[in-house]
């Protein structure tokens, strides 16, 4: 079984992020996962946007490798959109890690100043046409990693994953849960 470190998106530690942590405990895996907002969750990503904004992505880049420090080396780091910021940067650049989950979204590596690890398997979830999505930065790194399995899904929606999100699309859901189980069960 694996221990990941999933962090959240820009509406904050919702209840839909929480089930989906809990899905992946009742399969067998550890998952630690922080509230970079101190319990505030925004309805609205434009809102939840804007209180990241506010709070600094450099500061929840930060606080994400942070909390990394108190945990094992051997980590699988994961990120929601937003939360794919210290989701990639740990990936790429702490000993040690034994994968990636990026949802939603992954960052430009010149952002990183480090190159994906050659031997580091990746995963990445995305719709074909998500407005929110940088689908150039995740199209070069699904070339960069050796070992990357990107899924593109139909549809326009960003945060579908989350059960408690507007945009929430249950096959798809559970889709990329199956999906990411298999890859913790791959990589732990």
């Amino acid at each position: 079984m694996a221990e990941m470190l999933l962090f959240h998106h820009a509406l904050g530690l919702t209840d839909g992020v929480k089930a989906f942590a809990e899905s992946l405990r009742d399969s067998g895996h550890t998952v630690h996962c922080p509230d970079f907002y101190d319990g505030r969750v925004f309805a609205d990503v434009n809102e939840g946007v804007a209180y990241a904004e506010e709070v600094g992505l450099l500061a929840i880049m930060a606080a994400g490798v942070a909390v990394a420090e108190d945990l094992p080396s051997g980590l699988v780091y994961a990120g929601f959109s937003m939360g794919v910021l210290p989701a990639q940067k740990l990936a790429q650049t702490r000993p040690g890690a034994r994968g990636a989950l990026l949802y939603h979204d992954a960052i430009p590596r010149e952002f990183l100043d480090s190159a994906w690890p050659s031997v580091l398997p990746l995963q990445i979830h995305v719709t074909e046409a998500d407005p929110w999505a940088d689908h150039e930065s995740v199209r070069t790194l699904a070339r960069e990693a050796e070992e990357c399995e990107l899924f593109i899904y139909p549809g326009t929606a960003h945060l579908f994953a989350d059960s408690s999100s507007p945009e929430y699309e249950s096959d798809t859901a559970a889709l990329l849960l199956s999906r990411s189980l298999t890859f913790l069960d791959r990589v732990g």
